[in-house]
């Protein structure tokens, strides 16, 4: 649909607008939230004072924007926000390559989803979580948001369109959580009531009035912000770091997995190590075991009385960068392997010496688990080399210190 398709009159006929564009550029969801300051602004100032966000220092220097879009775009009166789905599971059949150039140990697929990989019977491999497994949703997202933007900047010409994929500051699960398309659950993460939780967000900020979500009454596939938690409390139990609070909606970023992999830029206190288990980038638990997640992860779709299967953009599709790295050929990457490896990869914002970081931690892992003489002697030899980073050299003492 272009701008001259789209009819400029009324807030309805916009967000019916809205709708059919974004459901033509292949969203899975869309839905207008108002633009309205953050229900959570006390709470984020409490979270940043207990310094929660530990090394992501960009949360506290853009607070006074992130809890409010009006400081983002001034004039903004409502929010357009759009959720792209990603696999719940690695699609049987597809075969990652290896950063050496040889092929992934085909047994390594059974491995996905549920829990650590079985080091006893297959080389020692680390897991990237599943967003990652494709290509680059930042790119995916924002390119289709800019289109979205322009044609809607056609059609209302005078109106502001900002685009943003979580690297600008605005509370996007609270905004998705708004305009209809879940609730926040006790990870914090937003769960779809039948489509679950593997979701990834854009939003379209504007000075257009449009007809929120709710005020049409949150058409399909959308739905009321209900909380559908309860008493579960598995995310919760399952973290093996013990990040997220123990009444839920809340989580410590610097014992977050996904934190310490991706955004901690420093050593990692040895006591997280066991937990972190063998995930290299990001983690999958806490949304692994919710209940609402349970389709996704058996491969079925939602009855078509219950709104139907959700797309999934292409470029979602598991490539050459995940499920799973073997361990020994990460702690010989070069920064050329890295590179090479993280192509088109969301993971490539992972410096060379993080990565060597994660795989020690993961090597000392699978170590205690089923010995592994190749790997043990890489892991002396990286704790010896003055040519790595302190940060690496310190990490590989850390992990043997543990084996003895």
């Amino acid at each position: 649909m272009d701008g001259s398709a789209i009819e400029t009159h009324g807030e309805e006929q916009a967000a019916d607008a809205v709708r059919a564009l974004a459901e033509g550029l292949g969203f899975a969801l869309s839905g207008v939230a108002p633009a309205a300051r953050s229900a959570y602004a006390e709470h984020l100032s409490r979270w940043l004072a207990a310094g929660k966000h530990g090394e992501m220092h960009y949360l506290a220097e853009h607070a006074a924007l992130r809890v409010d879009p009006r400081e983002l775009v001034p004039g903004a009166r409502c929010v357009i926000v759009v959720a792209d789905a990603y696999p719940g599971k690695w699609p049987s059949g597809l075969v990652a390559e290896r950063p050496s150039g040889r092929e992934q140990d085909p047994s390594d697929a059974q491995h996905l989803t549920t829990g650590p990989l079985d080091h006893s019977t297959t080389s020692p491999a680390g897991r990237i979580a599943k967003y990652a497994h494709g290509d680059d949703y930042h790119k995916t997202i924002k390119k289709r948001l800019h289109t979205l933007a322009n044609t809607l900047a056609e059609a209302y010409p005078g109106h502001t369109f900002r685009a943003t994929v979580d690297t600008a500051p605005i509370f996007e699960r609270e905004l998705a959580t708004s305009a209809g398309l879940g609730w926040t659950g006790k990870h914090t993460l937003m769960i779809h009531p039948r489509h679950g939780s593997y979701f990834l967000l854009g939003t379209l900020v504007t000075t257009l009035d449009i007809a929120t979500s709710e005020q049409l009454g949150y058409p399909a596939p959308l739905s009321p912000p209900t909380d559908h938690c309860g008493s579960c409390t598995r995310c919760i139990d399952a973290c093996p770091t013990d990040a997220i609070a123990a009444e839920g909606y809340s989580v410590d970023g610097t014992r977050c997995i996904s934190y310490l992999t991706i955004e901690h830029r420093s050593t990692i206190d040895p006591a997280l190590f066991a937990g972190m288990g063998d995930w290299l980038a990001g983690c999958d638990i806490c949304q692994d075991v919710c209940p609402h997640n349970r389709r996704r992860l058996a491969g079925t779709d939602p009855p078509s009385s219950e709104g139907g299967p959700l797309p999934i953009h292409p470029r979602y599709t598991p490539s050459h960068h995940g499920p799973t790295l073997k361990l020994i050929d990460i702690l010989h990457w070069t920064e050329d392997d890295r590179r090479r490896v993280l192509i088109g990869s969301a993971l490539k914002r992972i410096k060379l010496d993080m990565w060597h970081r994660n795989a020690l931690i993961a090597a000392g892992n699978a170590l205690r688990v089923s010995d592994d003489a190749v790997l043990r002697e890489r892991v002396e030899a990286m704790a010896r080399d003055e040519g790595l980073t302190e940060m690496v050299r310190v990490t590989a003492v850390d992990v043997l210190a543990q084996l003895q």
